[in-house]
């Protein structure tokens, strides 16, 4: 019996252990989180700009955007009942900002690991865990992500 609780007393303590996530990426499933964006290159456009046209799209509710060098990743949150439409989303909304900005390169996802990933990024960066390089970095990681899942 002491055996037991010994067992799961080592058990609680060490997930209680474990570094803790934000709060933004725990609850980003759950709720609209509105991440700040990301301007990893400081040149070109504006990733404000970006983010307002990617919201001003109806069927999403929820945006994350990081431009590092020529690359620029938008994940968004589509809204439950537009989900069967997603293919169609992403179509337009990719076809929309490159007509818009013709100079740079989107990446588009709908892919919530992608939304959570970029999310984490602006966590990391927002708490000086991770510098502009690094950042870029883990940036085409994450484009490299959401290829393979292509």
């Amino acid at each position: 019996m002491r055996a037991v609780i010994y067992l799961l007393t080592a058990v609680l303590l060490a997930g209680c252990g474990f570094q803790k996530e934000r709060e933004d990426s725990r609850l980003a499933l759950l709720k609209t989180t509105n991440p700040e964006p990301i301007q990893i290159e400081r040149d070109g456009i504006s990733v404000e700009k970006i983010r307002e046209e990617v919201e001003a799209i109806n069927e999403i509710y929820d945006a994350a955007v990081i431009k590092g060098d020529h690359n620029v990743l938008v994940a968004y949150k589509v809204r439950h009942l537009n989900r069967f439409q997603m293919k169609k989303i992403e179509k337009s909304l990719k076809e929309r900002l490159d007509k818009e900005y013709d100079d740079e390169t989107f990446v588009v996802s709908s892919d919530y690991k992608i939304f959570l990933e970029a999310v984490r990024l602006r966590e990391d960066m927002d708490a000086g865990k991770t510098n502009e390089k690094e950042a870029d970095k883990r940036l085409h990681e994450i484009i490299r992500l959401k290829r393979e899942k292509t």
